[in-house]
């Protein structure tokens, strides 16, 4: 049996205001049509829903079920619809974005900062990703986009935009505070200690081949398992790492680490923007998207 939506619809009204013409008047339509489509209803249910007389009609036993259960569905209904209205008017929503910590720190901060002014009743679930499990994640539907930093390869449905370039620079702690007084050359490295990220992340698969394009092979004597903990070794004298600015340049200030000039520029990395083109994502995820690509 597939019974018209627009039936129940009708028989909705007509049961809770217990009049065809009430009915009529909210669905602004007529009484016959509504008659009519009780009628079909009723036809197609093989059952008297409503009892009709001079003073209104009244609900059968089988009209009192099916009330029951349209009624129910009806409230569902209006509160998607109004949850609907809410989204569209970004008064409530949730987006999910996985985010490696150059990208959280470099971009997101401030423009999440700013997204929320804007929209405080949006909620934000954050996760801390690497490129890997950010492909991951995407295609898995778990997240509605990832802001990482190159470098990246995706393919379709996956696509990758790029949204702003970091730089970084080689920085050492007081211990090697005489080699930021010259310029050091980059196949000396291999001599001091290097603090570089663990082989999971784009950031080490970035040095690779920055040093590999150099004639150079670079094994790391300490390995970072987040580049949060590069700083603070640094500090301590475990070693040479590179940093970014937004990592970097309070403790440079501070004359706790000190940036060494090297004979070759380090290249520009991006961070990007990834997102799963067939999956659609919700009202609010968009309207952070083109936040993010405006700037």
């Amino acid at each position: 049996m597939s019974v018209s939506y627009d039936y129940y619809r009708i028989f909705y009204y007509v049961a809770k205001y217990k009049s065809f013409t009430q009915a009529a008047n909210i669905l602004l339509s007529n009484q016959p049509n509504v008659s009519r489509a009780i009628n079909n209803l009723e036809n197609e249910l093989g059952c008297r829903l409503f009892i009709r007389s001079n003073r209104g009609v009244t609900l059968t036993a089988e009209g009192q079920y099916l009330f029951s259960r349209v009624s129910a569905a009806q409230r569902q209904l209006e509160a998607a619809e109004a949850e609907l209205a809410d989204a569209k008017s970004l008064q409530h929503g949730i987006i999910s974005i996985g985010v490696s910590e150059i990208a959280l720190h470099t971009l997101l901060l401030p423009r999440l900062k700013e997204f929320h002014t804007l929209y405080p009743g949006i909620r934000v679930h954050l996760t801390s990703v690497t490129t890997t499990q950010a492909i991951t994640s995407l295609k898995m539907g778990l997240v509605d986009f990832a802001l990482i930093t190159t470098p990246v390869t995706v393919r379709r449905p996956l696509k990758s935009t790029p949204l702003m370039e970091i730089h970084e620079s080689l920085f050492g702690g007081p211990r090697f505070a005489a080699l930021a007084e010259q310029t050091q050359q980059l196949k000396a490295l291999p001599d001091y200690p290097i603090i570089l990220p663990n082989a999971q992340t784009a950031t080490r698969e970035f040095y690779n081949h920055f040093f590999l394009d150099h004639g150079l092979s670079l094994i790391p004597e300490i390995e970072a398992s987040v580049i949060d903990q590069i700083l603070p070794m640094i500090k301590n004298d475990l070693g040479l790492g590179f940093l970014a600015e937004v990592f970097s340049a309070e403790a440079v200030k501070n004359r706790e680490i000190f940036h060494i000039k090297l004979d070759c520029e380090i290249p520009a990395r991006s961070i990007c923007l990834v997102r799963d083109t067939s999956r659609p994502m919700n009202i609010a995820a968009k309207e952070f998207e083109k936040m993010l690509k405006q700037k």
